[in-house]
């Protein structure tokens, strides 16, 4: 077995995985939900501005340690050198059992929930046994080798955006409904500022649709010219998931009276449908649904092989330290992809999947996910201080300031997140301290074997 890995993800590869691992279903979902808790479309584009900006300052850090660090592992590696083995680690127990694979079980359920509309699933079990397959298969093409795994996301993000782009565009000029005056609209049970509660689920939820900035830096051992690739690619994703983000949600407003936009997919209304799809409706006719759901599919597995790609190399960088089994170190000598670690990571996925609750799992890590944004982003502080002569082919764009806003503001939320879901959050932390015994289990082996 080979231990090394090849670096065979070019630029336009690095930047499709940070467009693709973002772009999953969000940004066909979030909408109605902020647009309740708000009560008028302008604060809820304007939320939409502030998660993407607040997700663009975490990417700008992110891409600093990405250049100066370019190994395998991303948070895991930063954690590691900037607090030690534990905090690292615990980011690692996160991943492994509940962050990636419950993001893979999310999308292909979803994916396959999508589909449902134009394909029966009972002939093979129903949308469960539909989503294990798919993961099985992308899980096994990922195993292929890494420049494959990245074409295939490249060639996914571009079918996906051109899907979106084509929508949003549609809607925009062939729109029956659509009018501007939509902008202007209110809900009669919102009246003036919701309050900064109401702010900060909004933006909670508008950053779960950001959510996935931070997959690239788990490849980062495979991307070509690290030191450039990797702050370019996390700078043109961003940008190019804010103009889409951006495109998109105005067309929804402009196509839908602002009621419309409250109602959808709404738990309230059995028959509700996605606000993407209702807008679509308003051009396409009743064929939008057929379309839309072909686009959402798209969207899900695009998302879906990204998070395969750059899950598995967290378990990977953990076990090659050995904190972790070591069998998930393992590199396979003809396609150099830690196939073990993905095996691993598809097994974990599938019973997620076939559990059916991987939402309420992924409900409560969610929490702690933003603890470790926070404090990845404050390693870029410590690095600064104990690496003040190292090369960095990049620097973060405003330091300090930019970091040091992303960090306040992650703990603002997540203190909001502690006040309004505090058994969610609650169960977070159990989980991930949880990992702590495990920890000094596998430090003990591995002083033992040294």
């Amino acid at each position: 077995m080979s231990k090394q890995l090849v670096r065979g993800l070019t630029l336009t590869d690095a930047t499709s995985i940070v467009v693709g691992c973002i772009l999953g279903t969000g940004i066909f979902l979030k909408t109605a939900s902020m647009s309740a808790l708000m009560g008028n479309p302008m604060m809820v584009l304007l939320i939409w501005v502030f998660a993407g900006a607040l997700s663009f300052a975490g990417a700008l850090s992110y891409a600093e340690l990405g250049s100066l660090m370019p190994e395998a592992g991303g948070e895991y590696v930063y954690l590691k050198e900037g607090y030690g083995d534990l905090w690292a680690f615990l980011f690692g127990w996160m991943r492994f059992w509940i962050g990636s694979p419950g993001s893979i079980a999310a999308y292909a359920v979803g994916a396959m929930t999508f589909m449902s509309a134009i394909v029966d699933f009972s002939f093979i079990g129903g949308r469960a046994v539909a989503a294990v397959l798919v993961i099985a298969l992308f899980s096994s093409l990922n195993c292929l080798s890494v420049a494959f795994g990245g074409r295939l996301q490249a060639a996914m993000t571009a079918i996906k955006l051109f899907m979106i782009i084509g929508i949003s565009f549609g809607i925009f000029f062939f729109s029956r409904t659509g009018d501007v005056a939509h902008f202007s609209e209110v809900s009669p049970t919102v009246t003036g500022f919701a309050g900064w509660s109401a702010f900060g689920s909004a933006t909670l939820a508008a950053l779960w649709a950001f959510d996935g900035w931070n997959n690239l830096p788990m490849v980062a051992g495979e991307v070509k010219n690290p030191q450039r690739n990797i702050p370019l690619s996390l700078g043109l994703g961003m940008l190019v998931i804010l103009a889409i983000y951006g495109v998109a949600n105005v067309a929804y407003f402009y196509a839908l009276p602002f009621s419309e936009v409250i109602t959808a997919n709404s738990s309230q209304f059995p028959d509700a449908l996605p606000v993407a799809t209702k807008a679509a409706l308003t051009f396409l006719g009743t064929s939008g649904v057929t379309i839309l759901s072909v686009a959402f599919v798209f969207s899900a597995l695009g998302a879906l092989n990204g998070s395969i790609l750059t899950g598995a190399r967290v378990p990977y960088a953990m076990a090659r330290d050995g904190l972790f089994f070591k069998q998930l170190a393992r590199v396979n000598e003809k396609t150099a992809v830690p196939i073990t670690s993905i095996i691993v990571q598809s097994v974990v996925s599938m019973i997620l999947a076939l559990s059916g609750t991987f939402d309420q799992l992924t409900d409560y890590v969610v929490f702690s996910a933003w603890i470790f944004y926070a404090m990845v982003t404050g390693v870029v502080f410590v690095l600064r201080k104990r690496m003040p002569d190292a090369p960095r082919s990049y620097r973060t764009l405003g330091y300090p300031v930019v970091p040091l806003i992303f960090i306040i503001l992650g703990i603002l939320l997540l203190i909001n997140t502690v006040v309004t879901s505090p058994k969610q959050t609650g169960i977070g932390l159990v989980f991930i301290l949880a990992g702590i015994p495990v920890y000094f289990m596998f430090k003990k082996s591995r002083g033992a074997r040294a």
